[in-house]
């Protein structure tokens, strides 16, 4: 899908778009979809960091020296407690030397609010690339802050990196972070009445661990 805006990225890659199938399916077994969540996770972490910086660096083969490269630069995860824990793993095999940051947010059943109950993070330097990991963009309000809280405590370079996304979802964080890269699986119809994506894949914590 082109959302004809440079900073909301949505893969067209076709493993991406059987996996989502896969997940959204409601006989998926949690065991399976953690899986799933895992993959896909890996799949859009390809595309969003696409413009990390390197550095030069040479190392001893068998053969001989050859020159190759390192990360330059320093990453940290944000999981969106509980259903961004299963987009870490991942992340940390592609990128180990990556810091792990937690936000524990969850959104009230009645206001449909975004409520925090978690927050340990430090003092950030400007120059890490902080990717915040939540499966779903539904309203927005727990990315957006997250976003704020990242940005009180000092960074400068974010992302966010989700599987599937609602348009008002979308809109919310644009409005209040047009400078957060967006990248996704999908974005869907609409929200419901209720603030759950359409059709979506109900709610990602749960289907993960069991839970209902």
């Amino acid at each position: 899908m082109d959302t004809g805006d440079p900073m909301v990225h949505v893969s067209r890659h076709p493993l991406v778009r059987t996996k989502l199938t896969r997940l959204r399916d409601e006989r998926t077994p949690p065991k399976k979809f953690s899986e799933l969540v895992r993959e896909l996770t890996t799949l859009l972490a390809y595309e969003a960091t696409q413009d990390l910086d390197l550095e030069p660096t040479v190392v001893k083969t068998p053969m001989s020296m050859a020159p190759g490269c390192s990360l330059k630069d320093r990453i940290g995860l944000v999981p969106i407690l509980r259903a961004g824990l299963g987009m870490v793993e991942p992340m940390r095999e592609l990128m180990p030397q990556a810091t792990v940051y937690h936000i524990g947010i969850y959104r009230n059943e009645e206001t449909h609010k975004p409520v925090e109950y978690y927050n340990k993070l430090p003092e950030l330097e400007q120059d890490e690339i902080l990717l915040i990991l939540d499966p779903m963009l539904a309203t927005g309000g727990s990315a957006v802050d997250t976003c704020d809280m990242l940005k009180r405590r000092g960074a400068k370079r974010i992302k966010f990196i989700g599987l599937i996304a609602a348009p008002e979802g979308v809109a919310n964080l644009r409005k209040n972070h047009p400078d957060v890269p967006i990248h996704l699986g999908a974005i869907d119809e609409c929200l419901n009445e209720h603030k759950y994506i359409i059709p979506g894949l109900g709610d990602a914590g749960r289907r993960q661990y069991g839970t209902g």
